[in-house]
């Protein structure tokens, strides 16, 4: 059996043996270099890290534009380190899941060094102090997910246990995964304040701007409590010294998928284990993605950068990053994935690629993005619309072997709807259209209908988590399947909520359209079904 690690890397045939693409350069010579000049560094080193921007950088060395790796840094969950970095020498093994069955199987050995920012390790947090204040460090880039920016509750308070970490600065390592990065910068500062980026490749909306405001919170917070010099601040608010560039980036890269796993193993290959860490994070030393992949940056770096517009990056200004995020998010991919999860959970699907061979379904998500939403979205210039969404449609929705499931899908719909719904709705209220709509309030109908939490057979179906699930769920109180009626006036308050869609729905023209779709869905066992078809079934 072949292990993953620095030392099987001198035997390529028996990689290639078991269709395993190796690298072509000096790993171990890569990991040096990496620790004397470091110019990349990476925050939060999951999947989405390992199996594509790591990658991307990967790319780059073969071809001899960077010399050095990055710098993988953990700030939250470590045991991430402790199972698939440390025993396997930093590497990962990328596979890439093409719809037909094939795997393209690659060793990525890009990441020069891995550190955990964590009390305790003083080692490891003196040897970041000591690369955060090289010259030479051009960028921090981060995938922490959007909960990891958050500093405050739904209350818009600050988190009590952050206290510390105002109080303290930099003297000792602080506990949130931002404030480690400010302390971080804080070095910088002192050291000769060079310039640098922190670029956000987290999947959410102006990810930029939200990292320097949570950033410059600590910044603000030190220099008032006299822990940090004026000067900070302003360091950390000038875009000619730290910018925040925003981002889109789009690759499934789903859980370590056990079938993956299994085909490895059978083929040879020894390092396939699935580890589940204490803070419920899915890994394996291989990561497991779709073949499609997008990264969309603004061109704001300040120390210079690695050229990965050499490796399909695309770098632009904000206003095309924006574009190209409102074509994804609220045209031709997040929609289609809200809506056909909606229906997926309602009509007991366990997997997207399995909806996609439902004609309803499939009818539905298509007048969504082609009828709907094509007709009002702006082009980005860099990506035609029409053909990422194409791209959507006969790929990489259809594709059985992305293990995505509509329950996944449908977390924190609440929180979703007024960006993947409610800007293509304002957008045909501007041109006196909104009222022709009838795909996307079919999809906001069976959202109502879902959250009863009763299945199309009238059998009990499990919510997926939703900030507002209890308060919504309330609104509904008294509604039951077979009775129409008795949905009364419980939808208004939820319809005509702007903090979900954006906007009264009412005024929109389609507050009513819904509440009869949603009647229609409660007319009994297998209404959803009949609404669905007899709806978008035949366009």
């Amino acid at each position: 059996m072949l292990d993953l690690n620095l030392q099987s890397l001198n035997t390529t045939d028996a990689y290639e043996k078991i269709g395993i693409q190796t690298p072509s350069f000096d790993a171990v010579a890569l990991q040096a270099e990496t620790r004397k000049s470091p110019v990349w560094v990476h925050v939060g080193p999951g999947n989405i890290f390992r199996g594509y921007i790591a990658a991307l950088a990967q790319n780059l060395i073969e071809i001899g534009d960077l010399k050095s790796g990055i710098t993988a840094v953990s700030v939250f969950d470590h045991q991430i380190l402790e199972k698939i970095y440390e025993p396997y020498d930093n590497l990962a093994l990328q596979v890439i899941m093409h719809a037909d069955g094939k795997l393209d199987k690659t060793v990525v050995a890009s990441i020069g060094e891995a550190l955990r920012a964590e009390r305790g390790f003083d080692s490891q947090w003196n040897r970041l102090c000591e690369i955060f204040t090289n010259p030479g460090l051009q960028m921090v880039s981060f995938t922490i997910t959007e909960k990891g920016y958050h500093l405050r509750g739904m209350d818009g308070n600050f988190y009590s246990w952050l206290n510390e970490d105002f109080e303290s600065g930099a003297e000792k390592t602080p506990s949130n995964s931002l404030a480690i990065v400010a302390s971080l910068l804080l070095k910088r500062y002192y050291a000769g304040a060079f310039p640098i980026a922190m670029a956000s490749m987290d999947n959410f909306s102006h990810n930029g701007s939200k990292l320097f405001e949570s950033i410059s919170v600590f910044a603000k917070k030190w220099v008032e409590n006299g822990s940090a010099p004026i000067g900070f601040y302003e360091y950390v608010s000038d875009p000619s010294r730290v910018s925040f560039p925003w981002s889109v980036i789009d690759k499934i890269t789903p859980r370590p998928d056990p079938s993956v796993a299994r085909e490895l193993l059978a083929s040879g290959f020894s390092s396939a284990e699935v580890y589940v860490t204490d803070k419920n994070t899915y890994i394996a030393p291989f990561v497991n993605a779709e073949a499609a992949q997008y990264l969309v940056i603004e061109d704001l770096f300040p120390n210079g950068r690695p050229p990965l517009e050499k490796a399909g990056v695309y770098f632009a200004s904000r206003e095309t990053v924006d574009l190209f995020e409102r074509m994804k998010v609220c045209t031709c991919l997040n929609p289609l994935h809200t809506a056909m999860s909606i229906f997926g959970c309602l009509l007991g699907y366990a997997s997207i690629s399995a909806e996609m061979k439902d004609a309803d379904i499939v009818s539905l998500i298509s007048l969504i993005g082609y009828n709907e939403g094509l007709p009002v979205v702006a082009n980005p210039g860099i990506v035609k619309p029409v053909d990422f969404l194409n791209e959507v449609m006969k790929t990489r929705l259809p594709n059985p072997y992305i293990p995505d499931t509509p329950q996944r899908i449908s977390t924190d719909t609440s929180q979703k709807l007024a960006i993947r719904f409610g800007e293509t709705i304002k957008l045909h209220r501007l041109s006196g259209n909104a009222g022709r709509l009838r795909a996307i309030p079919l999809a906001i109908a069976g959202w109502c209908r879902y959250l009863l939490g009763v299945d199309d057979e009238g059998k009990p179906m499990a919510i997926s988590p939703d900030p507002l699930l209890d308060e919504l769920q309330a609104h509904l109180e008294g509604v039951e399947l077979g009775s129409p009626d008795s949905l009364g006036q419980n939808l208004k308050p939820i319809l005509s909520s702007e903090r979900i869609f954006g906007q009264n729905l009412y005024e929109a023209g389609l507050g009513e359209k819904i509440e009869a779709y949603a009647k229609k869905m409660l007319s009994g066992s297998g209404a959803v079904r009949k609404t669905l078809h007899e709806e978008v079934g035949k366009q």
